[in-house]
């Protein structure tokens, strides 16, 4: 895939191009300063992808994208969580803050090659979060399992589909998601969530927990006329003798 570096700080474009060197699925095909010398690039080479700052003299990272004829993926590189929300309304693949890891890189490439094939799912994601309090957004739609979220984790942000995420746990005025070894804190209740969530695939196991039944590896009677269900992670939950019946209608053909 061929990309461009937008970056107005030379030593933050040559280590990206550096790292991006050890990424072969990924061509950097150039480098930009600024807004004008990226459009004239642009016009000259089809760039797929763009590693895209935020804050530059002049215009900004969302002024090129005004300014373009169609949608390349983007992967936003900056030092502010504030645009997180923002960046949504592009065909975002991930959100890095600076400075950015290999690790953090590695990770945002292999979002960047399970990426479907065409814009029109991403390019709807603004629609489609739930995000937490520090780029906090009221959004009441019901989503689907496809639909992406966007969750701080530290330093970390991620930019997750909802078929990623194993188990939410309830932390009084928080929930913590767990998603593929890393977690990460919501400001909503385990309700608020709860209703947004596909209910064919979330299932409330008790008061503390929802659970993806699709990371369900194992499930076994208790002594309480409930359920111990085993995750694919090896974490054991209890699902309460109130919502065994449900879970066992969900599971039922």
């Amino acid at each position: 895939m061929k990309a461009l570096i937008v970056e107005d700080s030379r030593l933050a474009r040559e280590g990206l191009a550096r790292m991006l060197a050890n990424h072969s699925e990924v061509e950097v095909i150039g480098t930009a300063a600024n807004v004008a010398e990226a459009l004239q690039i642009i016009q000259q080479t089809d760039v797929e992808l763009l590693f895209l700052d935020i804050h530059m003299p002049e215009e900004n990272g969302f002024d090129l994208l005004g300014q373009l004829a169609y949608q390349p993926k983007v992967i936003f590189t900056t030092a502010y969580s504030e645009y997180a929300i923002q960046s949504f309304e592009y065909n975002t693949i991930d959100y890095l803050l600076k400075p950015i890891s290999k690790a953090r890189l590695a990770t945002a490439i292999n979002k960047l090659l399970k990426a479907e094939p065409t814009a029109s799912n991403d390019s709807q994601i603004a629609s489609d979060v739930v995000v937490s309090d520090a780029v906090a957004s009221e959004v009441e739609e019901k989503l689907s399992l496809d639909s992406k979220i966007f969750v701080k984790d530290g330093d970390e942000c991620h930019l997750i589909s909802l078929r990623e995420i194993e188990y939410i746990e309830s932390c009084k005025n928080y929930v913590r998601v767990f998603f593929g070894g890393h977690n990460a804190f919501i400001k909503k209740s385990l309700s608020q969530v709860e209703s947004r969530l596909p209910a064919r695939c979330f299932f409330r196991a008790n008061r503390q927990y929802i659970i993806n039944l699709n990371f369900v590896s194992q499930i076994n009677e208790n002594l309480t006329d409930g359920y111990d269900v085993k995750l694919q992670g090896g974490r054991l939950i209890d699902v309460s003798r109130r919502n065994a019946s449900k879970m066992k209608e969900l599971l039922s053909l």
